[in-house]
């Protein structure tokens, strides 16, 4: 099975390098140009075309709305016509942020979409594209990433914001009413992998660690786990505005892929191993 990635040097993109892929970065295409996206996956041979590339900066995407749905949805597009051209699985990958957050219970596949910032509008128009354009299409949302690799287009991942403003300040003042599924990209890799080696079926899939957290709480066992000395202080996200709204819930339901892969590790236990391969002691 040939694996081609596209956005191979993210966060995700780069835990599938571990496994044996086409690596496609920005360098060797530009998804936003389309010529050339559609002479790229014309000269290369796959079997399964796996989109991580993405226009990921959420606030900055309230400016850039244009860019923002050529990368995230036009560009998803054009990619599941070429698939379905040679007759390859496109897995795309999505978000959390398709969702409005006006709920307390974690959100399943068939829950109804109802973004509230550009680039949850973005993403969940790429969903859209890729089920009417493509053939054999798995979309998968993930949530509130964590990779050793960082990613590129924020300066790095929470975690190691938090440990390095930790180390600096000694006190971290951190949002407690947004509550999400912390999501290694370790993990989402091992499952998009084992989706296509156990010949899933097509259809969306939520694609995050097991349990929930707010961003305070996530904060707390980041600092706690890493035996940082450092104070972490609850804040609401009124205190702390952003140009882009974000939803006050987003947590996900992994039941369903669950069934197909098998048991996903807990967020904790995920933090750990993250923290490990980082080189600290939990």
């Amino acid at each position: 099975m040939k694996i081609l990635v596209m956005g191979a040097n993210g966060q995700l993109g780069s835990d599938l390098k571990k496994f044996e892929i086409i690596p496609f970065t920005r360098r060797d295409v530009d998804v936003s140009d389309f010529k050339t996206l559609h002479t790229a996956l014309k000269s290369v041979t796959f079997d399964v075309l796996v989109n991580c590339a993405s226009y990921n900066r959420v606030n900055d995407a309230e400016g850039h709305a244009e860019e923002a749905f050529r990368i995230n949805a036009s560009a998803v597009g054009e990619m599941a016509v070429a698939c379905r051209k040679k007759r390859a699985r496109f897995v795309h990958v999505s978000t959390d942020f398709v969702f409005d957050g006006a709920t307390t219970k974690p959100y399943v596949e068939s829950d109804a979409t109802g973004p509230i910032n550009v680039y949850g509008a973005s993403k969940c128009m790429g969903e859209t594209l890729a089920r009417l354009y493509g053939g054999d299409v798995i979309t998968l949302r993930v949530a509130s990433l964590f990779g050793v690799a960082g990613s590129s287009g924020k300066g790095g991942n929470f975690v190691e914001t938090m440990m390095r403003l930790g180390k600096e300040t000694g006190r971290l003042t951190v949002v407690n009413d947004i509550t999400m599924s912390p999501t290694s990209t370790h993990d989402v890799a091992r499952m998009i992998v084992t989706l296509l080696e156990r010949g899933a079926a097509a259809g969306t899939y939520h694609a995050v660690n097991s349990g929930q957290a707010t961003w305070y709480d996530f904060a707390c066992e980041i600092i706690r786990r890493a035996h940082i000395n450092a104070d972490v202080i609850p804040v609401t996200s009124a205190e702390y505005p952003t140009r882009a709204r974000r939803p006050l819930f987003s947590a996900l339901d992994n039941t369903k892929i669950t069934g197909v892969v098998g048991a996903i590790p807990h967020w904790t236990e995920a933090l750990d191993r993250y923290l490990r391969q980082k080189g600290y002691s939990t």
